[in-house]
């Protein structure tokens, strides 16, 4: 009987335990999810500034609508996660709804992540923020949103950096090669890097979006660019949600969890904008 060499071939998986702390000055330290966030927030305002020159929209405006987009953002944010993941904690502790600085700690005592945001809040927050903007300066709110359609993925992708950073919103056990052990959580064993997943399907999203807008805006109904944005990036959400660990102890019996459920509508809302909804460029 001939000799069958079997060969058995391991993966070296990628053991991540990257402090969260950049470098710390007393009781103050910058954070790599701090940086990154703020990255976020500029290099939005940078390719936000293209599309106000090619508009020959102000200065002055871009100012005010950044500002409304900062609050938008955060405000929703904070308040997304305590309505839709924590709502038994914060109906009785509501003063606490607006310390959006809470945190892990690691068993070295160092700091591990935040938990008291959530995207899908900052969503609905930047909606509600850019309606007043719009209303208060006399501009369409889906022209607006057309613009806020091209950069906000970008915004989004830097978000999900920060999140690998700080170890946390990762998926669950898998034996692919990539699969990070995320050791600042205490795991032993690889999990998929969805933060990795997000990131890199919102960084295509952004060039997607800032391709139709240099080059087919002129052919497209407002809305539209806003509308694809929405699809693609809540069904990329929803689907890698599909992999990711349950944030909260209430998510374990869902067979959707409260990120896919909270998806849906915006999908919902931008195939109405793509399909169903036909003001004209020309019109605003």
């Amino acid at each position: 009987m001939p000799q069958t060499n079997i060969k058995i071939m391991t993966f070296a998986f990628i053991t991540w335990k990257v402090d969260p702390e950049i470098f710390n000055i007393g009781f103050w330290g910058l954070r790599y999810y701090s940086l990154l966030f703020v990255a976020g927030i500029v290099l939005g305002y940078i390719f936000m500034k293209k599309i106000f020159d090619k508009e020959k929209l102000s200065q002055e405006l871009l100012d005010k609508l950044a500002i409304y987009v900062f609050f938008g953002t955060v405000l929703g944010a904070r308040l997304g996660h305590c309505f839709f993941y924590e709502w038994d904690y914060y109906k009785d502790h509501l003063a606490e709804m607006l310390l959006p600085w809470q945190g892990t700690i690691g068993e070295d005592f160092k700091f591990v992540g935040y938990q008291g945001l959530a995207s899908h809040g900052g969503a609905f927050g930047i909606v509600i923020a850019l309606l007043i903007f719009s209303y208060k300066n006399k501009i369409s709110f889906i022209r607006i949103m057309d613009y806020m359609g091209v950069v906000v993925a970008l915004a989004g992708a830097c978000i999900r950096f920060g999140n690998l950073f700080n170890s946390e919103i990762y998926g669950v056990e898998t034996s692919m090669p990539w699969g990070f052990i995320f050791e600042l959580r205490g795991e032993t064993v690889p999990k998929h890097p969805t933060q990795l997943y997000e990131a890199f399907a919102y960084l295509a999203i952004f060039f997607l979006m800032y391709w139709l807008y240099n080059h087919k805006r002129e052919k497209l109904h407002r809305g539209y660019i806003f509308g694809l944005f929405l699809v693609l990036l809540f069904a990329s959400r929803f689907f890698i949600e599909f992999i990711k660990e349950v944030q909260v102890n209430f998510e374990s019996t869902m067979t959707l969890n409260m990120g896919q459920w909270l998806s849906i509508p915006f999908i919902v809302a931008g195939l109405y904008l793509m399909f169903f909804y036909k003001e004209k460029v020309k019109k605003s």
